[in-house]
């Protein structure tokens, strides 16, 4: 592992562009750079928050649950061709030299999935903004009555995709027969053991076997924040039964909070990772595909310390 990289904080702002140093910024370093051009912020936030009403200054729309998926997909949240993802994305503003900052209205949710989404078409200035809309408002930081949106002239941003950051469930199939490879589920550990409902219809109970539960809010602090580089360590160490894989693979529901982790991982330090795209929705549906109840081995013992 590399030497992590926490949020940045800081108002100094030097001349010029200005790349975030890790994947994760505080308040205080947005707030010293909004409105600065070639900094663009995106407001990608889904469910109840979408379009909500409030937003940071001049946040555009990075909007999952709708152009920044693609719906003839079987899976929700499903990532885009590069074709309509350079489209999309163009039509938001943004080009190749623009550094971006995502949030959400969660906290950390599914501005991550954002994060991860550009880093897989080859675009790496961007940033999540740690604690998301909740702690910019916290922190006494302006705020604009209106839902996020854009109006500008198109970007001239193009998609360069990096293969093997989003994956497909024969890569997760090969990854649980992989002694050097481990596959953290975000899920909540009830959906983990099947012990709770799936929200999406149709959808079997339980998880892959082999894989390990690793809820993404257990990486979040009680504000919302990513919790501490030696926190988030332990916590991987802990949900991989204290080994160090080389290769770490990602799922959650449907794609988005295996993002969490995904960041989490980054800022650990850990580097061969993976989202799994389809995740639940794809593997719990109906098929040959095995799946299995309960909670993981070592889970009692981890949840008592």
């Amino acid at each position: 592992m590399t030497t992590p990289q926490g949020p940045v904080e800081g108002p100094d702002v030097p001349d010029g562009y200005d790349v975030p140093d890790g994947p994760l910024v505080g308040e205080g370093w947005l707030a010293a750079r909004l409105g600065r051009p070639g900094l663009v912020v995106f407001d990608a936030s889904v469910g109840a928050h979408r379009g909500a009403a409030r937003r940071i200054p001049g946040a555009r729309p990075f909007d999952l649950d709708g152009a920044l998926s693609d719906h003839t997909a079987p899976a929700p949240h499903t990532m885009p061709g590069t074709a309509d993802l350079t489209g999309a994305l163009r039509g938001l503003g943004l080009h190749d030299t623009d550094t971006v900052v995502v949030y959400d209205g969660a906290g950390i949710h599914s501005s991550a999935r954002a994060w991860w989404m550009l880093r897989a078409v080859g675009f790496d200035r961007a940033a999540v903004l740690d604690g998301g809309l909740p702690a910019w408002e916290a922190a006494g930081r302006a705020v604009e009555s209106a839902a996020p949106a854009y109006g500008g002239p198109p970007g001239t941003f193009t998609a360069r995709p990096r293969p093997g950051l989003l994956v497909d469930g024969d890569d997760i199939a090969a990854a649980l027969a992989d002694p050097a490879a481990a596959v953290l589920d975000a899920r909540s550990r009830g959906r983990f053991a099947g012990t709770e409902p799936e929200p999406r219809p149709g959808l079997r109970a339980g998880h892959m076997p082999g894989a390990r539960n690793l809820p993404f809010t257990e990486l979040r602090r009680p504000d919302g924040r990513m919790r501490p580089v030696p926190e988030l360590r332990a916590a991987f160490r802990a949900a991989t039964g204290g080994a160090e894989p080389q290769r770490l693979r990602f799922s959650c529901g449907s794609g988005v909070t295996a993002c969490v982790l995904a960041l989490g991982a980054t800022l650990a330090g850990h580097r061969d990772l993976a989202v799994y795209d389809g995740s639940w929705s794809e593997w719990g549906l109906p098929s040959e595909l095995t799946v299995t109840t309960g909670p993981e081995p070592g889970a009692a013992r981890r949840a008592g310390g």
